[in-house]
């Protein structure tokens, strides 16, 4: 993920076209024709109150609209509630040929350049490129500001749902006390270096360094000296002194990530910093004064940590002076397609072939994925599709099985298909062998319609061998399942979710 260093927060590239049409198909074709010709993100939307609700939600720089629309809102109403909704929005009508009075029009109204409709791609493509190009340099344009709106994110932490939100103003209140600890706690791949390389970079401290540490990264043996540094001849092999982090970030912002592998031995000296303010190189004699401000991060439960014995009590209230909690993706998912977004205009940075973003069948299945990985599974997903479908848009076939298809295989929380099976008793008995036949049959139909007929992805699925699926199929006579796979009925028990 970047950081505050690599991506300037006051910029940013997830500003798109949006085309409004009232034809899906005329305006998904111009729209692939966009993507791939000038490698922007490319939005439609067949009516003006929909484009008025994007405008609002995305960070769009590019407007390429029909002047006669058949809604409530004419084209007219159109351009004036675009420019002032954003005076930098650059505007584009579409315009029947021939209709001059329309032209006229539209230019008063403030459109930087009318197009002909019919489309002519070539002739839109040019006039959408010259668009661009004023919106980001006319000189006599005022210029751009790049900051992302709250809305969609914060400093390069992407985030439109409330909790993002909220998290974005708590970052705000923690960046501006330059003396707290900070605590943040969240599951691998969720940005918890991001969040505290922005609380430093928002804070009074943000012209001193901020030095982090891995604190599982770094074998125990060299994590004091790492942090502490040592004297010349403290052990074998220290030929000279060497200044360690906790001395290194001094004025600036000491990050400690994963604090929760840090061993009890160094807790106490650490704990030591935070209170006293001073430090012991390994093989000193004599304190050294240090004036820095601690931000640690952990995916473990600390709190649990304490009462097993494995982290100090003491060190844990003097980092949890203020907690911070970032959510899981699988909270927010309705983040999910302004992070897709970002992710393609990354990877698609000086790529000859871009990718053209995510179908929206492909974007709805990857809502219903649980991402155990977060943040950093999709930003490797976005990655491995840019190198793969370069120069054409992510269908949800193109997507890898486990994503296609998410299943109680990929849901550790999911359970198991049996539980909420109603058994029906005759007389205090049932048929075992009868019962159990039936529900294998019924998984293997079901999991035969997720895969549809693939029968290597319903083995995936069942968790079994081919073989073994193909020798069930035959032996309950279900081959022509191979060929229709149907759906299960509504009143059949779901086995998958």
């Amino acid at each position: 993920m970047s950081t505050p260093q690599e991506q300037n927060p006051d910029q940013t590239d997830l500003h798109g076209i949006l085309i409004v049409d009232q034809s899906p198909d005329n305006g998904e074709k111009l729209a692939a024709i966009l993507r791939k010709e000038l490698g922007y993100v490319v939005l439609t939307a067949k009516d003006a109150e929909s484009a008025l609700r994007i405008m609002e939600q995305e960070s769009i720089c590019l407007l390429i609209t029909e002047f006669f629309l058949p809604d409530k809102q004419t084209g007219t109403e159109l351009l004036k509630k675009t420019h002032k909704l954003n005076p930098e929005i650059v505007t584009i009508a579409s315009i029947p040929s021939g209709d001059r009075e329309s032209i006229t029009e539209v230019l008063r109204l403030g459109a930087f350049m009318y197009i002909n409709s019919p489309y002519d791609f070539k002739e839109t493509v040019i006039v959408a490129s010259r668009g661009l190009s004023y919106a980001g340099s006319h000189p006599g344009r005022p210029q751009r500001s790049r900051r992302f709106r709250k809305s969609e994110g914060y400093h390069g932490i992407i985030g439109r749902s409330a909790v993002m939100q909220n998290l974005f103003d708590f970052i705000e209140k923690v960046a501006d006390d330059d003396s707290s600890t900070v605590l943040i706690q969240g599951e691998s791949g969720t940005g918890k270096e991001l969040v505290a390389q922005v609380i430093h970079a928002q804070g009074p401290r943000r012209n001193k360094s901020i030095v982090p540490v891995n604190c599982a990264a770094i074998p125990d043996e060299l994590l004091e000296s790492e942090l502490f540094g040592h004297t010349k001849g403290a052990f074998t092999g220290a030929v000279q002194t060497k200044m360690g982090r906790v001395q290194y970030a001094d004025q600036g912002t000491l990050f400690l990530d994963e604090i929760g592998d840090m061993k009890p031995v160094l807790q106490a000296k650490l704990l030591r910093v935070i209170q006293e303010k001073e430090f012991e190189p390994v093989g000193g004699l004599k304190p050294i004064p240090v004036d820095i401000r601690v931000i640690a991060a952990t995916h473990r439960d600390l709190e649990k940590m304490v009462e097993a014995g494995t982290f100090r009590q003491d060190l844990y209230y003097r980092l949890n002076v203020i907690p911070l909690n970032i959510p899981p993706l699988r909270e927010r998912k309705e983040d999910l397609p302004l992070l897709l977004a970002k992710f393609v205009l990354l990877f698609n940075r000086n790529r000859k072939t871009p990718l053209h973003g995510f179908e929206a069948e492909a974007v709805e299945t990857l809502m219903q994925y649980p991402w155990p990985g977060n943040i950093r599974e999709l930003e490797n997903l976005v990655q491995h599709m840019a190198i793969l479908y370069g120069g054409k848009s992510v269908a949800l076939t193109d997507l890898p099985p486990k994503y296609r298809i998410p299943s109680a295989a990929v849901n550790e929380e999911a359970a198991p298909p049996v539980a909420n099976q109603e058994i029906q008793w005759q007389k205090g008995k049932i048929d075992f062998n009868t019962l159990i036949n039936e529900f294998e049959t019924r998984l293997i139909r079901q999991a035969l319609a997720l895969a549809k007929g693939n029968k290597k992805e319903a083995a995936r699925l069942l968790n079994l061998k081919r073989t073994t699926l193909l020798e069930k199929i035959k032996k309950k006579n279900l081959e022509q399942d191979e060929v229709s796979s149907p759906e299960p009925s509504s009143d059949e028990p779901r086995l998958f979710p």
